[in-house]
């Protein structure tokens, strides 16, 4: 039996996703770095243990590229025990009406397009593979249950992401395939470093939020993998504890 572990990471070049890499790394799994720049790929890379660091190029919202990387993967490794759906993009605050229709186009191809793309070519390799089985972690958001103000495209793929994870944790479940999803709020990365200097508020102030570090959230994706299949965290959210979400409005 093959007792190597797995996982490929999307969205590994920065942020959540080259977090999540590195602690999977160090816990043992040989990880397939994914992202569009493979110069940020090999930075990630370089932070950690390169033998267990596979960089793979690929567009997410390409489908022909996503099946292409995952016959790679299956090519090289004979199998997937983790794929961790990160890759996803936001677009700029501004009114609805006035959202480029090509931004809402881009948001919805990365954000739900390419989560479905990537889950669907790793449970038909999961679904084969001996021993059967694996484990599907969906990147989420704060903004899956609330909307920041002028936010409707990221809003609306990333509560397009809570069907998606709750149809593939329904449909799979025979197989030995475990699907969550985590909802993240204010990590500490490039993409938030905005809120460090202050962003929109529903009230429409503007005010600084708290942030988490992001190695916090690895932590949790690394408690999650190391569960048995038998079970399952369906849901977790992790955020900064005094970040504006419950209550948010």
């Amino acid at each position: 039996m093959n007792t190597q572990k797995v996982a490929l990471v999307t969205g590994a070049g920065s942020g959540i996703g080259r977090a999540v890499a590195l602690a999977l790394a160090k816990d043992g799994y040989d990880v397939v770095l994914v992202g569009r720049r493979e110069d940020a790929l090999k930075a990630t890379a370089a932070l950690g243990e390169s033998t267990r660091l596979h960089a793979m190029v690929a567009d997410v919202t390409d489908h022909h590229a996503v099946q292409s990387l995952f016959d790679q993967v299956e090519s090289r490794f004979g199998r997937l025990d983790v794929l961790f759906n990160n890759a996803g993009r936001g677009a700029p605050a501004v009114p609805i009406e006035e959202l480029p229709i090509e931004t809402w186009l881009d948001v919805v191809n990365v954000n739900l397009n390419g989560m479905f793309f990537c889950a669907r070519a790793a449970i038909a390799l999961m679904k084969k593979q001996n021993p059967q089985g694996g484990r599907i972690i969906n990147n989420g958001s704060i903004s899956a249950h609330a909307p920041r103000p002028f936010s409707i495209a990221y809003t609306a793929t990333k509560h397009a992401v809570t069907g998606l994870t709750q149809s593939i944790a329904l449909d799979t479940r025979a197989y030995r395939i475990a699907c969550t999803q985590i909802d993240i709020g204010n990590a500490a990365t490039e993409m938030t470093d905005r809120m460090a200097k202050g962003v929109l508020q529903p009230d429409g102030s503007t005010r600084i939020e708290p942030r988490m570090d992001v190695n916090h959230v690895a932590d949790a994706v690394i408690q999650i993998v190391n569960f048995p299949l038998e079970t399952n965290v369906q849901f977790i959210t992790i955020m900064a504890t005094n970040m504006p979400f419950l209550g948010r409005g």
